[in-house]
C-alpha cells in the first residue's frame, strides 16, 4: 500500500513539474512575440522602451519625409497633432498609402537616442478608400483600364 501511494505522488510531482515548465516556455515565447502599441505622447514622454519591440502610430507630418540617396532609406516624423512628435527611420519600400498627414503604425524599436528604427511601415485608411485602379467604378466609370493580353 506505502508503494501505491509513492507511485502516485510521484505521479502527480512529474505533471505539475511537467505543467510548470510548460508554462514556463508558453510565457516566454508570448513575451518575445507581444509587441506593445504607444502613441506618439507615450513615446515622447519617455513611457515607450528602448530596445524593445514595439509599435507605435500616428500621422505622418507634412514637410517631414526625406529620403536617403539608396532611394530606400527614408526618415520622417510622426505626431497626434497635440505637440507631441518623434522621427523614424526606414530602409525599405514604403506602403503605396504611404504619404504626408496620412495615418501609419510602424513597428521596430527605438533606439538610445529615442528614435524609432522602424523594420515595417503600415498605412491605414477609412472605409471609403478605394484603389486607383477602381477609381472609374466608384465614379460610375467602366472601370479598370483593360491592357491587351
Amino acid at each position: 500500500m506505502r508503494s501505491i501511494r509513492r507511485q502516485r505522488l510521484a505521479v502527480v510531482l512529474f505533471v505539475v513539474a511537467g505543467a510548470a515548465v510548460t508554462l514556463t516556455f508558453a510565457l516566454l515565447a508570448l513575451r518575445e512575440s507581444v509587441n506593445l502599441f504607444y502613441e506618439p505622447a507615450k513615446v515622447v514622454n519617455g513611457e515607450a522602451p528602448v530596445g524593445v519591440a514595439i509599435r507605435a502610430g500616428g500621422m505622418v507630418v507634412d514637410g517631414s519625409v526625406v529620403h536617403d540617396d539608396t532611394g530606400l532609406g527614408v526618415a520622417f516624423s510622426l505626431t497626434d497633432y497635440r505637440g507631441n512628435d518623434f522621427d523614424v527611420r526606414f530602409i525599405g519600400v514604403l506602403p503605396g498609402l504611404f504619404r504626408e498627414g496620412q495615418g501609419i503604425l510602424v513597428a521596430g524599436q527605438l533606439d538610445e537616442q529615442r528614435v524609432f528604427q522602424a523594420n515595417e511601415v503600415l498605412a491605414k485608411h477609412d472605409e471609403n478608400y478605394v484603389p486607383p485602379e477602381l477609381h472609374g467604378i466608384a465614379e460610375g466609370g467602366d472601370g479598370i483600364d483593360a491592357q491587351p493580353g
